[in-house]
């Protein structure tokens, strides 16, 4: 089917409910990415060895963990690791191609494959990034890309609700771009019961040209879908080694409004690693600290 003629076919989200969503309770998780940036700058690549990395995650004293999944095979091998360390899957991620008309069917049934085989291991949220069009040039999405992403999300959410997985959005930096029209238009134009939000908030002040301005408007206009927070802290603009609630970003005010709005989201570490971060103790070291800081954050 010709692209101009598809686009024109799409159905618009005619009416918004906008509901509160909470999470299913669930420990403090966090996601792979982190991991496998301090085991990069330890001359060591995470996910190679899936028995040796969970053995290592499970010292640091969490007790959940969000993947990075590329396809159903690599879960299959993970699963049995989390499973002897006693170690939860509340959320997984994963990315997605969706502003291509080529590439949606086949993003999309990747997706509910994996799906398939984290829904009986206890996944509830499902984050998916929508990939750029180029992850290292600032190319921006045409109009009729971010309609067809905005309507394939909001299908794809509709069938993981179906498994009982709710589908949360997710974005970097370059969604913030060109008046955050990527991020604004999927949300303005998905139904809330198919597609929940995953709060990047330093992708939102790192993309919105570290503005923590920004943060607090997007919490402010999109409070009421998100499902999950992936937490990040930098002083001064840079990635620091353990999570804090002072920094850049006000977590503290996070915490608190998110306390008087009834909103109870899944939490993700997300502390990372840059070139200039500082480098004063190991992956387990540091995610103890962001544990115990994060539970008292958030108790």
């Amino acid at each position: 089917m010709e692209r101009r003629s598809f686009i024109a076919a799409l159905p618009l989200i005619a009416s918004i409910e906008w509901s509160g969503i909470d999470a299913t309770k669930s420990p403090i998780s966090s996601n792979g990415y982190n991991w496998s940036t301090f085991y990069r700058r330890e001359g060591k690549v995470w996910g190679k060895n899936p028995a040796e990395d969970m053995s290592r995650y499970a010292e640091s004293g969490l007790k959940a963990f969000e993947p990075g999944i590329e396809n159903p095979e690599m879960l299959e091998k993970l699963i049995p690791e989390m499973r002897k360390h006693g170690i939860s899957m509340p959320s997984m991620y994963a990315n997605s191609i969706l502003h291509d008309e080529k590439e949606v069917e086949k993003s999309i049934q990747n997706i509910l494959s994996i799906a398939e085989v984290a829904a009986p291991f206890g996944c509830k949220i499902f984050v998916t990034n929508p990939s750029p069009i180029d992850w290292n040039n600032p190319v921006n999405k045409s109009d009729s890309e971010l309609r067809l992403q905005a309507y394939a999300m909001n299908r794809l959410g509709e069938l993981l609700r179906k498994k009982g997985i709710t589908l949360a959005y997710h974005t970097h930096d370059m969604e913030l771009r060109a008046g955050a029209r990527e991020i604004h238009h999927v949300l303005q134009n998905t139904d809330p019961k198919n597609v929940a939000f995953c709060f990047d908030t330093h992708w939102v002040y790192r993309g919105s040209d570290n503005s923590e301005l920004a943060v607090f408007d997007i919490l402010k206009m999109y409070g009421d879908r998100i499902v999950e927070l992936h937490l990040r802290q930098s002083k001064n603009g840079v990635w620091q080694e353990v999570f804090s609630a002072e920094g850049d970003i006000a977590y503290g005010r996070i915490a608190n409004e998110l306390k008087q709005k009834k909103i109870r989201p899944h939490i993700v570490i997300e502390q990372c690693l840059e070139n200039q971060s500082p480098n004063t103790m190991d992956v387990v070291e540091a995610h103890r600290k962001d544990l115990a800081e994060i539970e008292a954050l958030f108790s």
